[in-house]
């Protein structure tokens, strides 16, 4: 059965055309699945009985709630989704095997002033972060999700309905794709999920609305560029390639300098904003010397580079940086032109924080 949760206009259209149906019912079904956000054909309304008849037959939304909410004492929410089975599979006894897949997303409410970031509008952000794969394939020895392998890739309903399924939805100002999962290794369900949350006939929102990270996986992160105006995070962490490969396998197919070549063609003036990720590690990373190779290797780029404080776990052999380090980090990237800012950890008490997602049920 066809999930239409996620389906974009143009493959709801062909949907609709082969079935026989008018070419505008996919107009329809976008304003019924997105703007509306039903969760049951039979309430499409406008449809006819026939229609839903038939979409019923051979379709389903995709919807599902968290099966499990962690709440934070700064007020972040973890969810747990069990990923929508398809209708058509029940009476396998997946769940009852075991193989029912988990993922987590987070959502970050806004802060009362002064601690609440500032956006470009001035405001406080809400944010919701997703997850695009169950587990990663990337392998970087610092982040949990990592450390769990790789278990499937979601697809664009799975996506977006860890949006659409929980009660903060209305209060969303910001997604970003930094929970579990590789963006670009999964680069066809996140290209149609953002477009469904910036079309016209989806939800409309602005690109600048949605920021897309990466390891830096340059095919994918090529067609990204040219395919999405979203804003771009790239998982930096070292500068110096034979330490950043011990931390980051990714760095022997694609080395950093092939992805800062890459995002040197394009033009980062305008509403598009590229940031460079870079989690400080205790006596690794966070010295001036490896400040001083960041800022030569991001000299002429317009971005900004955020630093992240490290949250230790028992998989990974690291230590936190000592504030004093990270403050000089920052204070060294000011001065020598590159725009620096430190994040502020929320969750980490859920292990809701960067790097910590694990899907655990």
């Amino acid at each position: 059965m066809i999930n239409l949760l996620g389906m974009t206009l143009p493959q709801l259209q062909q949907l609709c055309v082969g079935e026989g149906f008018p070419r505008f019912t996919a107009k329809q079904l976008c304003d019924w699945l997105y703007k509306k956000r039903v969760d049951s054909i039979d309430a499409m309304t406008n449809l006819s009985l026939l229609q839903r008849a038939r979409l019923n037959e051979m379709a389903y939304i995709g919807r599902s709630f968290p099966v499990r909410c962690q709440v934070s004492k700064d007020g972040t929410k973890k969810y747990l989704f069990g990923l929508t089975p398809d209708p058509s599979s029940k009476g396998r006894g997946e769940e009852t095997m075991g193989l029912t897949r988990y993922v987590e997303s987070v959502f970050i409410p806004r802060l009362s002033a002064p601690l609440a970031p500032a956006r470009a509008d001035g405001s406080e952000a809400a944010t919701l972060c997703v997850s695009c794969q169950v587990g990663c394939k990337m392998g970087c020895r610092f982040c949990v999700t990592g450390q769990q392998g790789f278990h499937g890739n979601l697809t664009a309903g799975d996506i977006l309905n860890q949006l659409f399924s929980i009660p903060e939805f209305e209060q969303l100002t910001n997604v970003v794709f930094m929970g579990m999962g590789e963006p670009m290794d999964n680069l066809d369900a996140v290209l149609a999920a953002t477009q469904v949350m910036t079309s016209d006939w989806g939800l409309g929102w602005s690109p600048k609305r949605i920021t897309v990270s990466t390891v830096g996986i340059v095919p994918g992160l090529k067609r990204f560029l040219d395919e999405s105006q979203c804003h771009l995070a790239v998982s930096l962490h070292n500068p110096v390639p034979q330490e950043r490969l011990q931390m980051m396998p990714v760095q022997k197919a694609f080395p950093l300098n092939e992805v800062l070549a890459l995002l040197r063609r394009y033009d980062w003036s305008g509403q598009r904003r590229l940031s460079f990720e870079y989690t400080m590690f205790r006596g690794l990373n966070d010295d001036q010397a490896h400040a001083a190779k960041l800022v030569e290797a991001l000299r002429g780029l317009d971005c900004r580079v955020n630093l992240i404080r490290f949250h230790e776990s028992p998989e990974a052999p690291f230590k936190t940086s000592m504030p004093t380090a990270i403050k000089a980090f920052q204070d060294y990237l000011n001065r020598n032109g590159v725009i620096c800012t430190l994040r502020a950890s929320r969750g980490q008490d859920i292990d809701a924080a960067c790097g910590l997602l694990a899907g655990k049920e």
